[in-house]
């Protein structure tokens, strides 16, 4: 699957990143359908700024602001997200047009929000959020950031999954910038894997944030901020983000393009024949791929096999009702020689909390497929800091088929960074 480029257009006239520039219907409009013809395949419409210190919009003012734009760009084919916290926007931006829900607040600021995308069937991109940013950050203050916000967004999900959102629609947003310092941002980004562990698509947005002025100092431009921008979303999507939120779309398209390229050659079954481990050309080995092999990932493993659960995934009803036996192994793939040398098992994989957690992805939100099912393991595995490749195997032993059979199983093999196609 191709990582989704979603425009930033802000109908405000008080945005950070262009000051009111696309607060009239008809400049909106002209920016959108370029944002689209640019590459972008969402514009997220927003007619409220979340800036700390930005001045309260009334929902009829925001309404009077978004609901042309959308009307406009959704006739013209154009995918549109509504960038709202209220639910009453989301439901008359999603009748005017919009396919998707981005609330920053995660449904904390407006829980009915959750019921709207529900009964509309739109997808809802839930972000991490403490409330509106606050310069002084003084929501900022985490013992593990990583931990903490993939547990709050855990619980964002949970309630999504019990307002009636379908799993499939939803998305979570790390809210990289909001009650975060540079230095959280940066940890999170660097930990992306883990977040995406949690069994659903993660939207980044990074686009002209503060972290990245610090990061290349004082005299850094706007245009400097896109082009570091580009930059962190190639390297999200390579870490297996499912869409970058940027403000200027050609950048980044650029940079995805030459990642994508970058990857295809990586993963080309065309080069010429060397011997194993050799470098290109020498037939001689390299410590480098002595190490990882020819996928690019580490030779050691660590394998669970055989780990019994019982769910109830299924296409036919009564599976989904009696539900049944699930056996799932279980391969990734690291460096284990740090954690040998120091015989520190914080650098290598907990074994037990693999089990666990690969349990209770196969326990929870039933799915037709086993298909599905080992996706969401893979994804599981590769959260886990170090593994660069996961391979898993999910067996269904007493699959409803009509003949003789000892097993019917999916095997699945990931590597960190990628994505579906």
């Amino acid at each position: 699957m191709t990582v989704r480029v979603m425009g930033v257009l802000n109908v405000t006239p008080d945005s950070f990143s262009d000051g009111g520039r696309y607060l009239g219907v008809d400049a909106a409009i002209a920016r959108g359908l370029e944002l689209a013809a640019q590459g972008a395949h969402i514009v997220d419409v927003g007619g409220e700024s979340t800036r700390p210190g930005a001045n309260p919009v009334t929902a009829e003012d925001e309404l009077r602001r978004v609901i042309p734009v959308i009307e406009a760009l959704a006739a013209e084919g154009v995918e549109v997200s509504i960038d709202t916290l209220r639910a009453a926007t989301a439901r008359a931006a999603v009748a005017a047009g919009a396919r998707i829900v981005n609330d920053v607040s995660g449904g904390e600021h407006d829980p009915a929000i959750r019921r709207v995308a529900a009964e509309t069937g739109a997808r809802y991109v839930a972000m991490h959020w403490r409330g509106i940013p606050d310069p002084g950050h003084e929501r900022s203050r985490y013992g593990d950031v990583v931990s903490e916000v993939r547990d709050e967004l855990a619980r964002l999900a949970d309630a999504a999954l019990a307002a009636g959102i379908a799993p499939e629609r939803l998305v979570l947003d790390p809210g990289i910038g909001f009650d975060k310092t540079a230095e959280q941002g940066w940890r999170l980004l660097a930990e992306l894997p883990r977040l995406a562990g949690l069994g659903f698509p993660v939207l980044v947005g990074v686009s002209r944030k503060r972290m990245l002025a610090e990061t290349l100092g004082p005299a850094a431009s706007m245009a400097d901020r896109d082009t570091a921008t580009a930059v962190v979303s190639a390297l999200a999507a390579g870490a297996g983000a499912w869409g970058v939120r940027v403000h200027e779309v050609v950048p980044t398209v650029h940079a995805l393009a030459v990642a994508e390229a970058w990857g295809a050659a990586a993963g080309s079954h065309d080069s010429p024949r060397q011997a194993p481990g050799a470098e290109p050309g020498t037939g001689i080995a390299s410590p480098v791929t002595e190490l990882v092999g020819a996928s690019g990932a580490p030779r050691d493993r660590i394998t669970l096999t055989g780990l019994e659960v019982f769910a109830h995934h299924g296409v036919f009803g009564f599976e989904r009702e009696r539900g049944q036996r699930f056996l799932v192994d279980v391969e990734v793939s690291l460096d284990l020689r740090p954690a040998a040398a120091g015989d520190a098992l914080e650098r290598t994989v907990h074994y037990g909390e693999l089990a666990e957690a690969v349990v209770a992805a196969v326990r929870r939100d039933p799915v037709d497929l086993i298909e599905t099912v080992a996706e969401r393991v893979a994804g599981v595995a590769l959260g886990f800091a170090g593994v660069a490749e996961a391979r898993v195997v999910v067996h269904k032993p007493d699959a409803p088929i009509d003949a003789s059979f000892s097993d019917v199983s999916v095997t699945v093999r990931r590597r960190a960074g990628e994505r579906a196609q």
